[in-house]
């Protein structure tokens, strides 16, 4: 699975966070979003995400995308490191 951070100008309140959220969601309905106007990032996390197909979408909706940055996502929380396969 992919976690991909996006950083976005021009994103002011809790508004333009979900209108970020939903231009990824409505290409990519099964993975997880999370948009932050005062850090300036909108978050991906999932499996088989084009980062270039969400850039155009967020950029559709008025905003820019800065950069674009890529990572394993790690699962994060204290069953999962119960669990974890070593």
């Amino acid at each position: 699975m992919k976690k991909i951070t996006f950083k976005v100008d021009g994103m002011m309140c809790p508004m333009c966070e979900s209108h970020a959220n939903d231009a990824v969601r409505n290409i990519y309905p099964k993975a997880k979003v999370s948009s932050s106007h005062k850090s300036g990032e909108t978050i991906v996390v999932g499996e088989g995400i084009d980062p270039t197909r969400v850039k155009e979408s967020i950029e559709k909706t008025g905003y820019r995308v800065l950069d674009v940055k890529e990572e394993e996502y790690v699962k994060k929380g204290f069953f999962s490191s119960l669990f974890s396969k070593k």
